[in-house]
């Protein structure tokens, strides 16, 4: 905990100090710091968005959310991002970073159904029930990767009337009726608790995913990418994500 203190105050240091020199935006300490995070991070990163430009007056946080593997794609392609915050490593390694990712958070997989659970679904054998629809991630994103693992390791099959390529999309046909289950991220349950429940699973432990986050290595505002990759880890940062239901490294 004294780490992450250490690291905030830094992270303050960097802005306050950073107008002494420098040639691009960050070396202000203002301007748009931009921010790629992975689907599940929508909340979280929302809430930390804006505690950070509190913090930090004449900075904006601009974010972009969509599955790990699209954001890669779209960082990969030349979009300008400063920041990227993935579900998985395997994502994080296909871009180029301003130094090495660090993990801050993991997260674990539940099966999400509508409220009352009226499939009466209390395991991943349940999903393969007949009648039973189920939405599940393509398997290049990150809960679609978990999610094959998980299935895999409790020898179930399941033939998916959908695949979606985030974590978002997969609860929205859960939340819409359109499907009765779907495999999603803990902490996508919980954001969603008003309208669907979490059910845990056992094999779930052994396919959790690490979310690593880094400056990217064509940031335009490295100066405040550092700043907010220090405030994610922060005590502050990590008081607002272990809410949402994520995991400490």
């Amino acid at each position: 905990m004294k780490a992450r203190a250490i690291a905030a105050l830094f992270a303050v240091a960097a802005l306050g100090l950073s107008g002494c020199g420098g040639d691009d935006a960050g070396a202000t300490g203002r301007g748009t710091v931009t921010v790629f995070a992975a689907a599940s991070l929508t909340e979280s990163f929302t809430t930390i968005g804006k505690d950070f430009e509190a913090a930090n007056p004449g900075v904006k946080v601009t974010l972009n959310f969509a599955g790990s593997s699209a954001l890669a794609t779209q960082i990969s392609q030349g979009a300008p991002a400063d920041v990227f915050a993935s579900a998985s490593p395997a994502n994080m390694k296909s871009v180029g970073t301003d130094g090495t990712p660090a993990t801050f958070v993991k997260n674990q997989l539940v099966i999400a159904v509508p409220k009352g659970n009226p499939k009466g679904v209390t395991g991943l054998a349940d999903l393969t029930k007949p009648g039973v629809k189920v939405a599940l991630c393509a398997e290049q994103v990150p809960c679609g990767a978990a999610a094959k693992k998980a299935l895999d390791a409790a020898g179930v099959k399941v033939t998916p009337v959908t695949l979606e390529q985030d974590v978002k999309q997969a609860l929205s046909k859960v939340k819409l009726g359109e499907v009765d289950a779907a495999l999603v991220y803990r902490t996508d349950a919980k954001a969603a608790a008003s309208d669907v429940d979490g059910v845990e699973f056992p094999e779930s432990a052994g396919a959790i995913n690490d979310y690593p986050i880094a400056v990217l290595k064509d940031a335009p505002n490295k100066t405040t990418a550092r700043a907010f990759v220090a405030y994610v880890q922060s005590d502050k940062g990590m008081a607002v994500l272990t809410a949402a239901g994520f995991q400490e490294p």
